[in-house]
């Protein structure tokens, strides 16, 4: 799976007149080869011509070598009835040629291609001829805002001109046909009756960039970033930058309500405000007294924090983000509450359904104190927020400090191991995949809104504070921004495609090169550097022209103004460079990657600072005070010039956004640009995924240019990468250094994984949406593998991603000790291993007869965390 263009290519020699893209309409017309016929949009009718067919998929071809246009058109033409519409023959011919991407994936750009034809012709036929044209009858349906119609209407020749020559270029080609199905389906704007789209591709990226716009120049140079497909910035704002609704914000942290009615209401009212505009919640409950606790007004009993969840459950399910898709949200919880087993149990799929959310995504906010007693095999107490209300304000020492007096004083509900609620939790992710692992203590220490001072500030209206603190993080746990009762963070996120930054030995930069021979030679660091420094300007735009569906994240993000730029394609880079994800060389160009995008947007925020103001709360930041991310993780960085330079320019001017650097998981930009999610290693190499817009083969373009090379890209393989899961390890013929190369998420170590997101954690001022895999999670092998993210620092978890039962059960008998520890490389699930010779029978390292020993789900949890390098449990 990789983007289909380079931004170098040429453009290409069939060129459509005035903006175009090609149909099956406007071929000219040769003798009829059947009786069937179709029914032209004007009524006419035509005898159906295989030769016209060829032609107009022809014309969709160039720089697709692999593609044979009569066997498309054939294969449509079989699929075809009499009196059929030209509509349902381009929809036909678009369909066959999807359906074609299993056994070459130019057929998914070729069905892109024709996709982009159709949506072309549902424009024109409108009588839309251009962008400003598009804006206009945008306008008249009340799509498009005033302040974005009137910039357009002033600067309508130069943005028409830059559209026209994106199109001229064939610009629409760059998307593959999942991609571009995505854009028609979900993000081009349609008309209010007659629901056909209002614009085209290009002229939707030009409206995201008018939007955010402040001159004609600008428009058309953020433009041509975003047609590139070299950056592109989060949902929110591809649906909603120029429209009349801005609400272009990703996330949003709500801190958790006071224990009363009317704050629990007015935080479920926020909630639903937020999620109307396309927002993904964080909400934080740690504050709700528990089941059981006195209510001294009535003198009754607390139901807990399950009734109040159950609650926010059907409001998250009512509210869909304005029907374009479902609404999410996630629960916080710090796991001294008393009712944090009750929350363990709320995704389940047994048991009472009255006590079950099944809509709300769960996280724990775990603080250092209770992993220490875990792995001390102490004693954890569960402590009713209603007796110690200070306990969500305080991390760290202060944390500790006051949770061990609450213990002294007596002020508990309950004592339980900790290290059984900790094998809870893990029990709990290798069930639903939830219960997050988020760190309170990491995310707080090196926040560079918060402070070590953790004494409480007076407010300007005489009223007693907590210091700045981070109660949760957000739907995707990579944003780590300081909330109050007051004050809902607020985050704009947009994801730079390193893969459009390769360069390649023909002097090319971009997904491909322009010579077929060439190969890959690095990062354009030059090229990386001027993209984001474009993508911080424009977050931070995002800023003041934002629509805040709340008072609380009004006030909040002018304050601090942080924003969230992540990566996506990561896994592109290493495929092109030919290293292994689990290579220390990769771990270093991850980590090299990391901090140039920090260095680059420090850099144009100070500039941004100095030309605008820094934002309202640096002075109590830990930059006014000297401190950077790295300097908090305690990592020297490498580009000494660059960084003593960027030192000085914040020490002078400040920083416009207290934070920048957030890597969200990016599942849809990432398919929208061709690329590989965020920072993530592939899940398989061949596989169908479904989405609102269908259900679509994807291949690995690499791994299938890799197989030709070695004449084996056959029938027999492509049925042995469906048997295997996608997996290449039961391919004899294949070199080991390919099997390395594209070994899939569930082959690899996760201890990789894991030491790799903490080498770019110091270039990450917010957090990363790690994923982690395993086909057949067990509590040994989860409780080590937690344990180890813990101590390498990572500040937030994400998915503990498993497979479905079905296909675990496809493994071989070594299933029974997965044959390695979660810190190893495996073979690939369910796929069928090479043993060695004169070894038959031996898979995994036992041979079939030989015993396997059980462990109780504790015996597991005490190995792995007595022993987690060494653990048979974990085995």
């Amino acid at each position: 799976m990789t983007t289909n263009t380079t931004t170098s290519t040429a453009t290409p020699t069939s060129q459509p007149a005035d903006g175009d893209q090609p149909t099956l309409e406007g071929v000219p017309t040769t003798p009829a080869r059947t009786t069937m016929r179709v029914v032209k949009r004007s009524g006419e009718h035509e005898q159906v011509d295989v030769t016209k067919i060829v032609a107009a998929v022809e014309r969709c071809c160039d720089g697709l070598p692999e593609v044979d246009p009569l066997r498309v058109a054939t294969k449509t033409i079989s699929g075809l009835y009499d009196g059929a519409t030209t509509a349902e023959l381009d929809k036909l011919a678009i369909a066959t040629a999807a359906e074609m991407t299993a056994t070459e994936p130019q057929y998914s750009r070729l069905a892109g291609r024709l996709l982009a034809g159709v949506i072309d012709k549902e424009v024109r036929g409108q009588g839309i001829g251009s962008f400003s044209a598009a804006v206009r009858t945008g306008h008249e349906q009340g799509l498009i805002g005033d302040e974005t119609a009137a910039f357009v209407a002033e600067h309508a020749s130069r943005l028409d001109d830059a559209v026209y020559r994106a199109q001229a270029a064939h610009a629409d080609w760059r998307f593959d046909y999942f991609g571009l199905r995505t854009v028609y389906d979900r993000y081009l704007l349609r008309h209010p009756l007659t629901r056909a789209v209002v614009e085209s591709p290009q002229y939707w990226l030009m409206r995201v960039s008018a939007g955010l716009s402040h001159t004609g120049e600008e428009a058309v140079e953020f433009f041509e970033l975003l047609s590139s497909l070299a950056y592109l910035p989060s949902s929110p704002t591809l649906f909603n930058s120029g429209t009349r609704h801005t609400q272009m914000s990703s996330c949003y942290l709500i801190d958790s309500p006071q224990d009363d009615l009317d704050s629990i209401y007015e935080r479920y009212h926020q909630v639903a405000k937020l999620s109307k505009f396309a927002g993904g919640i964080g909400l934080a409950f740690s504050r709700i007294r528990s089941r059981g606790a006195l209510i001294r007004g009535t003198n009754g009993h607390s139901n807990g924090i399950v009734p109040w969840l159950r609650t926010l459950d059907a409001s998250v399910a009512a509210v869909n983000q304005g029907g374009r898709r479902k609404g999410a949200a996630c629960i916080y919880l710090e796991p001294w509450h008393p009712d944090v087993e009750e929350f363990l149990e709320l995704r389940d799929n047994t048991g009472e359904d009255a006590r079950r959310t099944h809509n709300l995504n769960l996280a724990h906010w775990i603080p250092d104190e209770f992993m220490r007693r875990v792995e001390a095999d102490g004693q954890w107490s569960l402590i009713d927020p209603d007796a110690v209300p200070e306990l969500p304000d305080l991390w760290g020492p202060a944390f500790d400090a006051a949770y061990r007096a609450a213990e002294e004083r007596g002020d508990v509900v309950r004592t339980v191991s900790a290290r059984y609620l900790y094998g809870r939790m893990m029990r709990t992710l290798a069930q639903t995949g939830q219960g997050w692992m988020t760190f309170k203590d990491a995310s707080n220490r090196a926040c560079n809104q918060t402070s070590d001072d953790q004494t409480p500030r007076v407010a300007a209206d005489g009223t007693v504070q907590p210091a700045p603190v981070v109660h949760l993080s957000n739907l995707c746990t990579e944003i780590i921004e300081v909330t109050s009762n007051d004050e809902t963070a607020v985050c704009n996120l947009g994801s730079v495609n390193l893969a459009a930054h390769l360069q390649w030995s023909d002097g090319t930069t971009g997904v491909r090169p322009t010579d077929p021979a060439a190969r890959a030679t690095g990062i354009d660091t030059d090229r990386l550097r001027s993209t984001v420094r474009l993508a911080v300007t424009y977050l931070d735009r995002v800023i003041d022209i934002n629509y805040y569906p709340s008072e609380q994240a009004a006030a909040s993000n002018p304050r601090w103004r942080p924003i969230g730029l992540g990566s996506m394609g990561l896994q592109d880079v290493f495929f092109a460079l030919r290293m292994p994800f689990d290579a220390p060389e990769a771990k270093e160009l991850s980590t090299r990657i990391a901090e140039e995008i920090q260095l680059s947007a420090l850099e144009r925020s100070a500039e941004l600072a100095e030309q605008f103001g820094a934002h309202p709360a640096f002075a109590e930041t830990r930059a006014a005070r000297g401190q950077l991310q790295h300097d908090l993780q305690g990592v020297e960085p490498t580009q000494t010039e660059r960084w003593a330079a960027v030192r000085q320019r914040i020490a002078d001017h400040g920083l416009r956004n207290s934070l920048m650097i957030a890597i969200a998981p990016t599942a849809t930009i990432a398919s929208i640009a061709g690329c590989y999610e965020c920072i993530e290693p592939q899940v398989s190499n061949l596989f169908k995924r479904e989405t609102l817009s269908g259900e679509f083969m994807q291949v690995n373009t690499a791994l299938v240019g890799e197989l030709k090379s070695l004449g084996l890209w056959t029938e027999a393989v492509r049925e042995k990468l469906k048997a295997d899961n996608g997996s290449v390890a039961g391919i004899a013929d294949l070199p080991e250094e390919t099997r390395r190369l594209f070994r899939t998420a569930w082959e690899l170590p996760q201890k990789a994984l894991i030491e790799m997101a903490a080498a770019r954690q110091a270039y990450v001022d917010q957090s990363q949406s790690l994923n982690l895999f395993m086909e057949s999670p067990n509590i040994g092998k989860l409780s080590s593998m937690y344990l180890y993210a813990w101590k390498a620092g990572l500040k937030t978890t994400y998915y503990l991603r498993s497979r479905p039962a079905t296909r675990i059960q496809q493994a071989t008998v070594a299933g029974v000790r997965a044959g390695a520890s979660w810190g190893a490389a495996t073979g690939a699930p369910g796929a069928s291993q090479p043993t060695a010779p004169g070894s038959p029978g031996v898979v995994g390292g036992l041979t079939a007869s030989e015993p396997v020993r059980t462990f109780t789900d504790e015996e597991a949890l005490a190995c792995s965390l007595e022993n987690p390098e060494a653990c048979e449990a974990c085995e």
